[in-house]
């Protein structure tokens, strides 16, 4: 359209926007908290630590994940029922809802926003539905041994439409082709007992499950497929007391600051330091807990952990130069989740058993607000749209 001075929306679009005197706004500063006892949603708007509104009826939320479309306008909710809901954030409306599994762990949204993928465990396998309107595309059996579906766990998405998922039972990593979503093209590869979680590099080219049943972990490089799957840092805790494990840590709480990777230890009071140039651990940091959820700021300058029990009500700070503990706080009972805000300058907190957010300053840890939210675990921000493997 040419036009000289100043051009008018034609009227079939101005008239509906007048009669619905809404008032505009983006969604790259909204979020949802997931309220876990009462199956809802609340919207959130990170700018101005505020709650907008709630989105209730969603079914079993007690292990619940999140992604976004590209356009960030819509959250979809995997819940541990086997729902998968389409969560209009503008409108505060379902959108779509589908019942797709008896029983879920997660799931991701593809590389070009127009498949989503979910982690079943029964029926196991991996399910493809179509992000526009929940449709069905794909349907991946975990298959193994005489038959048997296996628990699917861990599945990221990654470059070239691809999803990448462990199978628990089968103690096996698929790497899943959508191109093509009538053939879905599979490479498997054996990765050690029992894979639990995993997570993926920023860039893409690293998947790294955990293994429940022995030690170390299976790392696959997606630039590399026929190498296979490497063994990495399976010593670091041989002659280590065993220690009961309350809590498996959540490897998707990734941290990858230049050549190393922070992870958690699972069952110790520790966290390891992984130089990904060997695949060594090059320094193991004492915590005051077993940690859960090891998470960087942003800039890479801050690293944040929260711990299960009986020291969940603890949070430390690391910073990532001295590889140092330099800050405690103590937000309340039974820390779940943390998410900073897209540039880092502050970090949201779920305190699940005081039913509430708080938000803090990640420069001076000061309280910067504190949201009423019932049983809050899961914390989601629409910035996670534009990374991989959020």
């Amino acid at each position: 359209m040419n036009c000289s001075g100043s051009c008018l929306l034609p009227a079939f679009l101005l008239i509906p926007l007048l009669a619905q005197g809404a008032e505009l706004r983006g969604t790259g500063d909204l979020g949802v908290v997931v309220e876990r006892a009462q199956g809802s949603l609340q919207i959130i708007d990170s700018t101005h630590r505020s709650s907008l509104a709630k989105v209730t009826q969603l079914g079993d939320l007690s292990h619940a994940t999140v992604v976004f479309s590209r356009d960030e306008r819509f959250a979809y909710l995997f819940g541990r029922d086997g729902a998968l809901t389409k969560v209009d954030l503008l409108n505060a409306t379902v959108a779509k809802r589908v019942e797709q599994a008896h029983t879920s762990v997660g799931g991701a949204i593809s590389q070009n926003g127009r498949l989503i993928a979910t982690s079943n465990y029964a029926p196991g396998g991996v399910k493809v539905f179509s992000a526009e309107n929940l449709e069905r595309v794909a349907d991946i059996r975990a298959e193994y041994g005489d038959a048997q579906l296996s628990k699917v766990v861990g599945l990221v998405d990654a470059p070239g439409q691809r999803f990448v998922f462990s199978l628990f039972d089968a103690g096996e990593i698929w790497v899943a082709d959508l191109n093509d979503v009538k053939a879905p093209r599979i490479q498997k590869f054996k990765a050690g007992k029992q894979p639990y979680d995993a997570l993926i590099s920023p860039d893409g080219r690293y998947y790294i499950a955990g293994l429940f049943g022995e030690d170390g972990l299976a790392l696959l490089d997606l630039w590399n497929l026929q190498l296979g799957v490497k063994r990495i840092v399976p010593e670091y805790a041989k002659d280590d007391e065993k220690l009961p494990v309350y809590k498996m840590p959540h490897l998707e709480g990734r941290a990858l600051i230049g050549d190393y990777w922070f992870l958690p230890a699972v069952g110790h009071h520790e966290m390891l330091v992984v130089d990904r140039r060997v695949w060594q651990v090059v320094k193991r940091i004492p915590l005051e807990g077993q940690p859960v959820f090891v998470i960087a700021r942003p800039d890479e300058r801050q690293i944040w952990i929260n711990f299960a029990l009986p020291d969940n009500d603890k949070l430390h700070v690391i910073d990532t130069q001295t590889l140092t503990v330099t800050h405690r706080l103590n937000p309340g009972k039974a820390v779940l989740h943390m998410e900073f805000t897209p540039k880092g300058e502050e970090v949201w907190v779920s305190v699940r058993d005081d039913d509430k957010v708080v938000v803090y300053d990640t420069e001076t840890f000061e309280e910067k607000a504190r949201l009423a939210v019932d049983k809050p675990s899961g914390i989601f921000f629409t910035a996670r749209a534009q990374r991989l493997g959020l």
